[in-house]
């Protein structure tokens, strides 16, 4: 992977900082399935994660952020948790998880991991016994509702993976509520008892040594207890692949008490230092609701929402929208930024042109890099991993099966990382892996990459390297000049610095120059990107000196 990369000597502004270390941290999200195989057994693993710490030690990241690990069933890959305290025996055990916490201390690295507080596996031993008769003392930890009067659903809600968001249960002679699987049943959140045993959970691994939580789908902790139907949704341009689709989602998520439950969550976690908490906020209005989780001092500490992970094309009307949503503003939380995950298909294969895969990369990268707030770096993302197209036969997701084939498999972004090109399996494991690799993810493994100075994964190091080595990047305000068309340029200004970052999105070479051009200079550039011009895909940021 050849690109032309552009080193100029900068000035340092850096000053001792007293910004918390997550504020403008780059964090590093790995899927414990399909990261790296220690056992062979084809499934990742903790220890395998450990041995590769150094690697994402070597990216300049600040923390990692692991997937769930948790004791499940797997029906839906550790977000159905069984035990919350638990590691799931083809992970590891807990002391595999105290050497991994280990570690990644000793190598500066903090360690998040999931938190799913909306919902649990039906095999977790509070289901148990919520289902076994209405009288027992968790009888109310779940949504149960009674049948209507013909024995249908008690509404009309539907479920994010397809079908009703109900499922009768003959040892209760009721309903229990679900906003995925069936076998993901609702917790009542709602209930004290419940708040308390989680936050007895995020105690427990917050004693354990882990630096924060990303909270999964915390939008959907808490429903209308008057389990009111859901209007329907109008007509949109999208292809509508599921009955989830043709509601708004106004009384099965989104109430207006959930802010109060991170606000314990929150009290919690203060009595630990520097922890960190970063919540998932998707659905139809996750602007309000992230500020709503975030806001002040005693709520979530940041959040992200779906503005990039599900875009099909990266523009700078685009841009533009999803950061002025967030101005620096003492009155509104902190963003935190992906433009991929284990959810959502991986932005190279989205965006980038197939005739200049490389060059847009290295464009994106310095615009992710480049933007205020945290960054969430997708395991691979560094690699330039495409997407994988995953044939039926070996589909692993529950959506992607029951809703085949309209719905993108989020397997395909899921595949194993691959290591060493030479190996069978690309190092991740000597087994045959749980889903299958990319068919051009060889050509990409990290030996390989390692090898070129001039891979996509050296060009993240220099550019994590150089956002953690200034002040506007790190914490610094941003301001929008120009977003049209395929020109994106915008400021970030700190006390100590001020940057300009300029993008062209767009094939075609733009002339561009700032004003007064003499009092700046280029710290930083890619595609032979000048001061005067900006080639196809071209990026540069400039700095000013007088």
């Amino acid at each position: 992977m050849r690109r032309q990369m552009t080193e100029i000597p900068k000035l340092l502004h850096m000053t001792q900082s007293d910004h918390p270390w997550w504020r403008g941290a780059t964090i590093y999200q790995v899927y414990p399935r399909s990261f790296a195989d220690s056992n062979g057994d084809g499934i990742g693993d903790l220890p395998g994660i450990t041995g590769k710490l150094d690697y994402i030690a070597s990216l300049g990241v600040d923390a990692v952020w692991l997937s769930p690990f948790f004791t499940s069933p797997m029906k839906d890959f550790g977000y159905d948790v069984a035990d919350y305290c638990g590691v799931d025996p083809i992970f590891g055990t807990l002391a595999d998880f105290d050497a991994l916490i280990t570690k990644a201390h000793d190598l500066g690295l903090k360690i998040l991991i999931d938190q799913v507080y909306s919902h649990t596996s039906d095999l977790h031993a509070w289901f148990a016994e919520s289902r076994s008769n209405r009288t027992n003392a968790k009888a109310d930890w779940y949504v149960w509702a009674d049948a209507n009067p013909d024995g249908t659903p008690p509404n009309n809600w539907q479920s994010v993976f397809g079908g009703p968001a109900w499922t009768w249960d003959a040892r209760r002679g009721q309903y229990y509520m679900h906003n995925f699987l069936s076998n993901q049943p609702q917790m009542n959140v709602h209930n004290p008892e419940v708040q308390e045993a989680l936050l007895a959970v995020a105690k427990f691994w917050m004693d354990r040594g882990v630096d924060g939580f990303r909270v999964d789908a915390i939008n959907f902790a808490m429903h209308d207890p008057e389990l009111k139907d859901n209007p329907p949704a109008p007509a949109g341009n999208g292809v509508r692949t599921r009955p989830f689709d043709f509601q708004l989602k106004v009384h099965n998520q989104s109430h207006p008490d959930i802010p109060a439950f991170i606000g314990r969550i929150r009290k919690l976690l203060d009595q630990y230092p520097d922890r960190f908490t970063v919540a998932e906020v998707g659905g139809p209005d996750p602007d309000r609701e992230m500020k709503a989780f975030t806001a002040g001092d005693n709520h979530f500490n940041s959040a992200y929402g779906f503005n990039f992970l599900y875009a099909e094309n990266l523009t700078p009307a685009l841009v533009r929208e999803a950061l002025e949503a967030w101005p620096d503003d003492a009155n509104i939380g902190w963003p935190s930024w992906a433009f991929s995950n284990h959810d959502a298909p991986r932005w190279i294969s989205r965006w980038a042109p197939a005739d200049a895969q490389q060059s847009y990369a290295a464009m994106v990268m310095m615009l992710f890099v480049s933007l205020r707030g945290n960054v969430i770096i997708w395991q691979g993302e560094e690699l330039a991993l495409t997407q994988v197209d995953i044939p039926f036969e070996k589909l692993q997701d529950p959506e992607a099966i029951a809703n085949w084939p309209l719905t993108l498999s989020r397997d395909g972004t899921r595949t194993p990382m691959p290591w060493v090109a030479a190996d069978t399996q690309c190092g991740f494991s000597k087994g045959e892996p749980w889903l299958p690799l990319g068919a051009d993810h060889r050509d990409l493994a990290v030996d390989r990459a390692e090898a070129d100075p001039d891979s996509m994964l050296n060009l993240t190091r220099k550019l994590v390297a150089f956002r953690n080595a200034n002040e506007a990047m790190l914490v610094g305000s941003l301001n929008i000049i120009e977003a049209q068309s395929n020109l994106l340029i915008f400021e970030r200004i700190s006390d100590n610095q001020h940057l300009i970052c300029a993008f062209n999105m767009g094939n075609d070479t733009i002339a561009w120059q700032p004003a007064q051009p003499d009092r700046w200079r280029v710290v930083k550039s890619v595609n032979d990107a000048r001061p005067e011009s900006l080639p196809p895909y071209g990026a540069q940021i400039l700095e000013k000196i007088a």
